[in-house]
């Protein structure tokens, strides 16, 4: 089985920790390979370390059985960014802080090989979505967790009008917008109120940020069907960020739709964690803060 690393060269100590990887793969008879964008700086370090093997990160998303992502959930977008054009399923391993995309830590080194070594996984698909602005020159946009329409640099409100599947849905002020798939609603758009959506659900939530009005409230819609997005600002542009790491500015009044990507994300998913296991331990869902005495055997 060939596997493909990618670390985030950003994080400290990172280098030990891809020696202490590769040392195990190559103890469990894995082929691996790192990615190019991984030297940068590094390349003394980087080669220093015994067996490894670069290639080209094209190559490697269209050669390797499975792609480890080595950093937290920013690292892991990223990396699922990259990779939306292959088919090559993703496992992430956090070094960072709350991991939630990537389900494995660093110190379940052991039993993550252990799993893919005795094919103990399941790959998932994962929604992921696209969006293109209709009176704007950059091309498809494309977002695993989110796509959000905010005000940018503008102190004020900015109005939307929303239409889905062409109904007109409604005119309202806020802050921004929230454009989530399941694997996202667990994140900005729970901030702002919005739904946890299960990642089997083929649904899509629309979540207002600071509506100007108490009767706006989030939505979920179909999966199937396509958001448009009308936007106005007193301010010469509105701007739009995929995963809080692809930021665009496009001129008011804007045009945007979001819909389902025919592109899903391919997410390895070993039986050593579930779903709403990772929730309890690391959001505290469904925890009784009464019972702070037994949180500790509840996630257990």
């Amino acid at each position: 089985m060939k596997i493909g690393i990618i670390p985030n060269i950003t994080k400290p100590k990172i280098f030990d920790l891809v020696k202490l990887l590769i040392k195990k793969l190559e103890d469990n008879n894995f082929e691996f390979f790192i990615g190019t964008t991984a030297i940068g700086k590094n390349e003394d370090k980087l080669k220093s370390i015994p067996s490894i093997k670069f290639v080209q990160d094209s190559e490697l998303y269209s050669s390797c059985d499975i792609v480890l992502s080595i950093g937290g959930d920013g690292t892991m977008l990223q990396t699922a960014y990259e990779a939306r054009h292959f088919k090559t399923p993703l496992l992430g391993v956090n070094f960072g802080k709350l991991g939630f995309l990537a389900e494995f830590d660093i110190n379940n080194m052991d039993q993550f090989i252990s799993d893919i070594k005795s094919k103990h996984y399941v790959i998932e698909e994962r929604m992921a979505l696209e969006a293109f602005c209709k009176n704007g020159e950059m091309g498809e946009l494309f977002a695993i967790n989110d796509v959000v329409i905010d005000k940018g640099r503008w102190p004020k409100m900015i109005e939307m009008t929303m239409k889905i599947d062409e109904e007109y849905v409604s005119t309202f002020s806020a802050d921004g917008l929230i454009i989530a798939t399941p694997t996202g609603s667990t994140g900005y758009s729970l901030s702002t109120g919005g739904p946890i959506i299960t990642p089997k659900t083929d649904a899509i939530v629309i979540s207002p940020i600071s509506p100007h009005t108490l009767t706006m409230r989030p939505l979920v819609i179909s999966s199937k069907q396509t958001i448009e997005i009308t936007v106005e600002s007193a301010y010469n542009s509105i701007q739009v960020n995929c995963d809080g790491q692809r930021v665009y500015d496009f001129k008011s009044p804007a045009v945007i739709k979001i819909k389902k990507s025919e592109n899903p994300v391919r997410l390895v998913h070993t039986k050593s964690s579930e779903y709403f296991e990772i929730l309890r331990s690391k959001l505290f869902w469904g925890l009784d803060v009464r019972k702070s005495n037994n949180n500790s055997k509840e996630i257990e």
